[in-house]
């Protein structure tokens, strides 16, 4: 068996401390040759991969996450992720410790594994690159309008269900869904202007409406939820939206592959991967993603949420997760979420157990009920998310 070091995990067993700064140009990639100056550290090819995610002895499909690291910074085991069955995750991290990173990994992993393929909201642009994949793809954030029930559509607007305007709405949308012809903003439109009710609450509706066809985000000619899944890795770029619009997307998407994976056949079990997680969990979608972390493992759904806020996200998300990837967090609410939420065969403070430094992470793993610290591999495709300096200019 592989000697992972001398140190002592936050299980109190045997197991790899990170003590390494964390460095592109000094991390072994594991499915390459090493270089000279590398060589002695690299892991040996033959070392059986330490697979989170699933029971000790059994096998099937894995990520190549990166590796243990030693107290001497070289380069342990490598550390993988089970890719064969379904899974709930979440990946947090304050701001420059290697979020994003580590999520375009994961989705690099998945992209190139037959059987499974990456979703993922990409809010930042950080993830351009995984169109270089075979069958890569970024697709400009849209939904078909009927992909939002017309209970939802108040709130999307910014109205009072209980409101005459809200009412109004709820009820139009209800009766365009019912008649000849795809559901359209302008058909909305055109049967609020039609609508018996007060000349005032027909215009509130109407501006509100005008307020959602400028995010230009409700197409009736949008990528089905077939198409999206069905397909290669694939990114929808949802920069610049505002915060509604966000929430939208992502109810629409996360709803859209639950129901998909429910009801139809399907050879591709998805991943979905969102990034800035916080950004699209704060209104409707919250209810989409509770029914993928509560319910999603049965269908064959995973979903991984990251963030830089955990504590901004709904508890369901950390407490029903079998993967915790955590880089450094500094701020009190956000150390006292992930506390919250720390399994019980864990010895010690789990949210302060997270290693310092870029590119390393802790990760807790519900299947062998154990947390390692891990320092990620580099990505094999461009990563948009680093942030720009001046001398770059």
């Amino acid at each position: 068996m592989f000697d992972h070091g001398e140190s002592t995990d936050v299980c109190g067993r045997t197991g790899v401390s990170g003590t390494h700064t964390y460095s592109s140009s000094q991390a072994p990639r594991l499915d390459t040759a090493p270089s000279e100056d590398t060589r002695s550290t690299a892991t040996p090819a033959d070392v059986a991969p330490y697979v989170l995610g699933r029971e000790p002895g059994t096998g099937g499909p894995r990520a190549h996450l990166g590796a243990f690291l030693a107290r001497d910074g070289s380069a342990g085991a490598p550390v993988g992720i089970d890719l064969d069955g379904p899974h709930a995750g979440v990946l947090v991290g304050k701001r420059g410790t290697g979020k994003s990173y580590t999520l375009g990994v994961l989705a690099e992993e998945i992209a190139m594994t037959a059987g499974v393929s990456p979703v993922v909201l990409d809010p930042m642009g950080a993830f351009d690159g995984l169109a270089a994949l075979p069958g890569g793809r970024v697709l400009t954030a849209s939904i078909h309008p009927d992909s939002l029930p017309p209970d939802r559509w108040p709130a999307i607007a910014r109205l009072d269900p209980d409101q005459p305007p809200g009412s109004l709405l709820w009820r139009i949308v209800e009766t365009v869904a019912d008649e000849p012809g795809p559901v359209s903003i302008p058909a909305i439109r055109r049967a609020v202007t039609d609508a018996d009710v007060p000349v005032e609450t027909s215009r509130t509706v109407r501006n509100h409406l005008d307020l959602l066809a400028a995010w230009d985000v409700f197409d009736t000619d949008a990528p089905s939820i077939d198409t999206i899944v069905g397909g290669g890795p694939t990114v929808i770029d949802c920069r610049s939206l505002p915060p509604t619009a966000l929430d939208a997307i992502g109810y629409a998407i996360a709803r859209g592959i639950y129901d998909h994976c429910v009801n139809a056949a399907t050879d591709v079990f998805p991943w979905l991967l969102v990034d800035e997680a916080h950004a699209f969990l704060d209104g409707i979608a919250a209810d989409a993603f509770r029914t993928l972390y509560t319910r999603g493992r049965a269908p064959g759904v995973s979903v991984v949420c990251a963030t830089q806020r955990p504590s901004a996200l709904p508890p369901v998300t950390v407490s029903q997760s079998d993967l915790v990837i955590a880089h450094r967090l500094t701020d009190e609410r956000d150390v006292e979420a992930l506390s919250t939420a720390q399994p019980t065969y864990l010895a010690t403070d789990l949210a302060r157990t997270v290693p310092a430094g870029v590119g390393r992470a802790l990760v807790v793993d519900d299947a062998t009920e154990d947390a390692q610290t891990v320092r990620i591999r580099e990505r094999r495709t461009d990563h948009g998310g680093a942030s720009p300096s001046v001398s770059d200019r």
